[in-house]
């Protein structure tokens, strides 16, 4: 969309007359200079056609017409003339000594904007001129207010496009926190999604090593859904960085080995409290897993209750809820276990899944995504496909209106 060009500068009023007697021309010209108007004349409507058609910028902008002439009358010329493709409008008088109201209808009907009563009044002669003033200036006023508007639109949607590609860059960036999609520990298998309401989102999900029989997972979900909580996401997730140990917040001073994670989501609570000021805080659920007895010990800090799916196809409900991260101050964090044996799948969502509506309003609830986790074909991966589509399918045309984020863990004892 290229910038609108502004309307052309005012000049002073150009008035055409058209009459087929040089006298009345004449006198005219000498009463509407006198007026200060800008004066051009035709002694008929062919002339007067030829004029406004090579009136370059519209500078026509009154016209003064004779009803009786030969040829072409004054209707016929109104109406050939409003066929005339031109940018800008032209206020129409036609001088006439009809007084049949009909007769004056069908000018009004052919294009003519107003009438004068021949013989001439100058004083009616100069309050029609006047009103045909006004209206222009009118509408010129308007010209400029709609010029406005759209160099205001163009601005904003410049604007809007490069908003949308920061946001589009930024997703790919948000992206590239993610470990890949799919991981195996041992004999266990690790799926993650991540579906965001918009360009760029405030949920995390992801995955480190801990020991060659111990990994962990995490669930994040930042309160709101704009770039400071995409913004979060990065700094939570440079946290739980894959590459430095030391740089991991979950690992001890030394790096050898992690604290448990109640300690960690304390730390994770005194850093969002003392060092990001503002008022984001998130929900998570860390966990730490045991490749060779399915133990799998985490801390669920204010974010929906894991589910754990048993190989005998019964579906539990795991933890006990906990605060919120970075909200208040000396909240306790609580650390609970759950054991898998093989064929048991462990979930951690975000509450987006709960909470997606359909077209109706009505929300899937824990019930509704324990159900389809029931459903579920066996793996980690084909289980949070299966959830998606379910979710898609359920929220219809109304969309996600809150990210998606998921972790399931499909686990098998470790091999060795």
């Amino acid at each position: 969309m290229t910038r609108p060009d502004p309307p052309p500068a005012s000049h002073p009023l150009r008035v055409l007359v058209v009459d087929d007697s040089a006298a009345q021309r004449q006198l005219l010209s000498a009463i509407l200079s006198r007026m200060g108007l800008d004066v051009v004349t035709a002694s008929d409507a062919a002339q007067a056609l030829f004029l406004c058609m090579a009136d370059e910028g519209g500078r026509i902008g009154m016209i003064l017409s004779d009803w009786q002439m030969p040829g072409m009358d004054g209707p016929d010329f109104c109406r050939a003339f409003r066929q005339l493709a031109r940018d800008a409008y032209a206020y129409v008088i036609l001088m006439t000594s009809e007084t049949d109201r009909a007769r004056k209808a069908q000018g009004l009907e052919a294009g003519a904007d107003d009438f004068v009563t021949r013989p001439l009044d100058l004083t009616e002669l100069r309050a029609r001129i006047g009103t045909g003033r006004r209206i222009l200036r009118m509408q010129e006023d308007l010209r400029h207010r709609n010029h406005e508007v759209q160099t205001t639109l163009h601005d904003l949607m410049t604007l809007n496009d490069a908003l949308d590609r920061d946001l589009a860059e930024a997703r790919r960036i948000q992206r590239a926190f993610l470990p890949d999609p799919v991981r195996r520990f041992g004999g266990s298998d690790v799926a993650l999604r991540l579906v965001t309401s918009g360009q760029i989102g405030g949920d995390l999900v992801g995955y480190f090593p801990i020991s060659p029989t111990r990994f962990g997972l995490y669930c994040i979900d930042v309160s709101g859904h704009g770039v400071a909580s995409a913004l979060m996401t990065g700094r939570l997730a440079s946290l739980f960085t894959w590459t430095s140990r030391r740089s991991n917040i979950a690992f001890r001073d030394d790096g050898r080995d992690v604290d448990s994670p109640e300690r960690v989501m304390d730390r994770l609570n005194t850093f969002m409290l003392s060092q990001i000021a503002c008022d984001v805080y998130f929900t998570a659920v860390l966990a730490y897993v045991d490749t060779v007895t399915g133990v799998i010990t985490f801390c669920q800090a204010g974010h929906p209750h894991p589910l754990v799916r048993r190989a005998a196809g019964g579906i539990e409900r795991a933890g006990d809820g906990g605060p919120p991260v970075g909200l208040l101050p000396d909240v306790r964090f609580e650390c609970r276990t759950v054991v898998l044996q093989p064929g048991d799948l462990f979930l951690a969502y975000s509450d987006g899944l709960t909470e997606c509506a359909d077209t109706w309003g009505d929300m899937l609830d824990e019930d509704g995504l324990m159900d389809l986790l029931a459903r579920a074909p066996d793996g980690a991966l084909a289980t949070v496909d299966s959830i998606e589509t379910a979710l898609r399918t359920h929220s219809r045309i109304s969309g996600f209106e809150d990210d998606i984020s998921m972790l399931a863990l499909r686990f098998d004892s470790h091999p060795g």
